[in-house]
């Protein structure tokens, strides 16, 4: 009875259903408490009082650093004397289409497209100009600067005429090779690059006036296996050869037993380390290999000379001035299994490679 009364005294009111809590839940929930509480002692001020917070949202997370932009380029075009502005990719596909032969090997084509891209950073960053007959170019479509074929050309010359396959292979040596560029002490180089060697290289002063450490004379064997255009001959008679190296004709003497070819007396006097003429005499006039290559019209400062026929035959080995990288002797690299990389090492000494993003942040920041 009294247990039977005592539970009736203590019987929740009609409607309302009493749940009784376990004694070890209550000791959780106190633990949960005192851990809410803790923050709250760790973070407040010596004073006791908790430090305020700034006013209105939380900041959001700090994003990502921007990649720099891609640089723009501004080519005079000779042919229509307008200038044509583009982003620089897509002027590297340009000079490829008209630098190197789309059925060069892949690696070939990436490092010109570095070498390309090395010139015209190098020439962005220094705000070289010249040679440009327009103030709002930075750059020539010729081979004073390097050679590019215009957007109109190309989709006029290539697309329309089915090569859609050659260009893509030049887009894919260009993006992927995205942002490369050689470097020697931190400094995009001057990448000079030409057609084909005699066997070799030349060193920069040799053939300009300047001795630049990474533009040194390199063994290039491939050229004279692979190049059609190692070999060149060309004839002209006595008073075209006088005349075009500006030449007095009776200061000229003539060669003995030459069966009256009347060939002028030549004397090869020096050669430079990339083998090619340093100075020659003709006549009683001394001449630099380069000037009697500029003169003449001749391919490369390597030439020999002899009489056919009554007229003067002059024999040509190479192609361009010889300083920096062998188009074709990359190329030969590339069928023996070079990389990219390995190629531009091997024709530009002592460098190194590095972003064009990073060269342009560190302009931007001078």
């Amino acid at each position: 009875m009294w247990r039977r009364g005592y539970a009736a005294r203590r019987r929740p009111a009609a409607g309302r259903r009493r749940v009784r809590v376990h004694p070890a839940v209550w000791a959780i929930a106190g633990l949960l408490a005192l851990a809410l509480a803790l923050p709250l002692l760790v973070v407040a001020p010596g004073n006791g009082q908790q430090e305020p917070l700034p006013p209105g949202p939380a900041p959001a997370p700090s994003a990502e650093p921007q990649a720099a932009e891609e640089p723009m380029v501004s080519v005079y075009l000779t042919r229509t004397d307008t200038v044509e502005e583009l982003p620089l990719e897509t002027y590297l596909v340009g000079v490829l289409a008209a630098e190197m032969p789309a059925e060069f090997q892949p690696e070939a084509l990436k490092a010109q497209a570095i070498a390309a891209r090395t010139y015209i950073v190098q020439r962005l960053l220094s705000g070289d100009r010249s040679g440009v007959p327009d103030p709002k170019a930075v750059v020539t479509d010729t081979i004073s600067h390097q050679a590019y074929l215009s957007q109109d050309q190309l989709e006029k010359e290539w697309k329309q005429a089915g090569k859609e396959a050659e260009l893509s292979k030049l887009k894919r040596a260009v993006d992927e090779t995205k942002g490369m560029v050689m470097t020697y002490q931190g400094k995009p180089i001057t990448a000079s690059f030409f057609s084909t060697s005699n066997g070799f290289t030349e060193n920069s002063e040799d053939y300009w006036k300047n001795e630049i450490p990474y533009l040194r004379s390199v063994e290039s064997p491939w050229d004279i296996k692979i190049s059609p255009k190692y070999k060149t001959i060309v004839t002209m008679n006595r008073a075209e050869f006088i005349d075009k190296l500006g030449l007095a004709d009776g200061a000229i003497p003539v060669s003995a037993g030459g069966q009256g070819s009347g060939t002028p007396i030549i004397k090869i006097l020096s050669y430079t380390e990339g083998r090619r003429i340093e100075r020659l005499k003709v006549g009683d006039k001394t001449f630099t290999g380069r000037e009697v290559r500029e003169k003449l019209g001749l391919k490369s400062s390597q030439f020999s000379f002899k009489t056919v026929d009554g007229k003067i035959e002059i024999t040509t080995y190479g192609n361009g001035h010889g300083v920096g990288m062998s188009q074709y002797g990359a190329e030969g690299m590339a069928r023996e299994g070079y990389k990219a990389q390995d190629i531009l090492k091997h024709y530009y000494t002592g460098i190194s490679f590095d972003q064009t993003s990073n060269l342009l942040s560190l302009k931007e920041s001078s």
